[in-house]
């Protein structure tokens, strides 16, 4: 296996090159990170020469956004692409229908399937009903005209919001995918149904239907059959000669790595968290710097994840909420009503945070209890030291001298003033009883700068 940097080092001849290919795997989530990889790749694979770059696709989806730039990179490639979802087992669900739509040739192992293409929009399904499924082929001429008459009488109503932006969605996925599909050759009906629908085909009823153009047990037998095969690139027409192709699969670099880690849905909110908490430690403690720095560094990081990730901004506000709750608790007591609050509001918010409906991209529930359980723990740890706070002691102020002891220097009669040492200080005492040199006695009032004082009476 090489890098990236490798095939950048093959020689710039693409006629003495003309044997070599590349394979790159896609496995997860269509992402930013995936999109930047097979990008990079297919540039790599360009310079060095290669006649062939070869998609291992396995994936239940993903981000449009990621999957149209994927796809504008197959449809302007000068080489052919081939994708290939493998192995046994694996799947080109919603964004890997379109890829392999794309794709100059498509191809699955045994025991894969492909489908259910149906856009799903960020932060959330719209509301109103869902569309209706649409009518087969063969029914479409007998209910065009019932259709028409039913539109003509049915009285005008407004659009619901919610159904006009999902049919809107739909709509321009199924052109989307069409388009592809007529580009390619490949079954378009079967390609809107997957849109409309939802629906799926296994790797055999696919090449039954048009919907690919082969099955190959591996990778070799994949070269034998498309061996020969003519495909239209950017460039125009490319005639294959894949019998002795030597292959190079190459793996993500570091930075392609990083880009996957950081934009990874669990990993950008507990990103987020560490931010938000170091900020707020360095507030309590001015002067600590590593909480500051740790924490704008992390929460800079998560904020450029949400940027290539399907935030829903209902979430992010409601966490914001339940973090400002959580504060006002430590600043303004409130025996908790703050504080549960804003652990309800967080834990609430965390969960709408991520759309958790398009594959691969909700945030880890369990990552979300454990940040709920630190919440609650802070919340009663302030209840705690509130609750402790009121029933201590007094410290401060005239009532913290009550309840001193000190001993008394030289005689003194009851109401009669002298001084004396109380709490490593010389105060004016006044006993309410009489007092003998080295008779101990016990603060009971203040007045001013005058201490009353009664007798400790010793047992016996």
């Amino acid at each position: 296996m090489v890098g990236l940097s490798t095939l950048l080092t093959v020689s710039e001849s693409r006629a003495e090159t003309s044997g070599q290919g590349v394979i790159v795997a896609l496995d997860g989530a269509i992402s930013p990170a995936t999109a930047a990889y097979f990008e990079a790749s297919l540039d790599a694979a360009i310079e060095g020469g290669a006649s062939l770059l070869i998609l291992e696709l396995d994936t239940p989806g993903g981000l449009d956004s990621a999957m149209r730039d994927i796809i504008k990179r197959i449809l302007g490639s000068p080489i052919p692409v081939v994708t290939y979802v493998s192995p046994s087992g694996s799947r080109a669900a919603s964004a890997g229908t379109y890829i392999l739509y794309a794709s100059h040739i498509a191809a699955m192992a045994p025991a894969t399937n492909l489908g259910a293409a149906t856009p799903i929009p960020v932060g959330g399904s719209p509301g109103g009903q869902p569309d209706k499924p649409a009518p087969s082929d063969g029914d479409a001429e007998s209910t065009d005209s019932d259709s028409e008459q039913a539109e003509s009488d049915r009285p005008s109503e407004p659009a619901d919001a919610g159904t006009a932006s999902r049919r809107k969605a739909v709509n321009d996925a199924v052109a989307y995918i069409r388009g592809l599909a007529e580009r390619r050759g490949r079954n378009a009906d079967w390609a809107e149904r997957a849109v409309r629908e939802g629906v799926s085909l296994s790797a055999d009823a696919a090449l039954a239907d048009s919907v690919i153009d082969l099955i190959a047990r591996d990778v070799g037998d994949l070269l034998k059959q498309i061996d020969g095969q003519t495909v239209e690139v950017s460039g125009g027409e490319v005639t294959l000669d894949t019998a002795a192709l030597t292959l190079e699969r190459v793996e993500p670099d570091w930075r392609i790595e990083l880009l996957s880690i950081i934009t990874n849905p669990t990993v950008a909110y507990i990103l987020m968290m560490i931010g938000i908490y170091g900020l707020l430690l360095e507030g309590y403690s001015p002067g600590a710097i590593v909480p500051g720095v740790v924490g704008a560094i992390s929460l800079l990081l998560a904020l450029f994840a949400f940027q290539a990730l399907p935030v829903n901004y209902a979430g992010l506000a409601l966490m914001a909420l339940g973090v400002a709750l959580m504060i006002a608790e430590a600043f303004a007591p409130s025996f908790g009503a703050l504080g549960l609050g804003g652990v309800a509001a967080f834990v609430f918010g965390s969960i709408m945070l991520m759309d958790a409906d398009v594959p691969g991209y909700g945030v880890n529930l369990g990552v979300i209890g454990g940040i709920a359980f630190v919440g609650i723990a802070g919340v009663g740890l302030s209840l705690w030291m509130l609750m402790r706070a009121r029933h201590a002691p007094v410290s401060t102020a005239a009532e913290a001298l009550v309840g001193e002891t000190g001993t008394a220097d030289t005689p003194l009669a009851a109401g009669e003033a002298g001084w004396s040492v109380v709490a490593g200080e010389t105060w004016k005492v006044r006993p309410t009883q009489s007092l003998m040199a080295g008779d101990r006695f016990r603060v009971v009032s203040r007045e001013g700068l005058e201490l009353q004082v009664e007798p400790i009476h010793r047992p016996g």
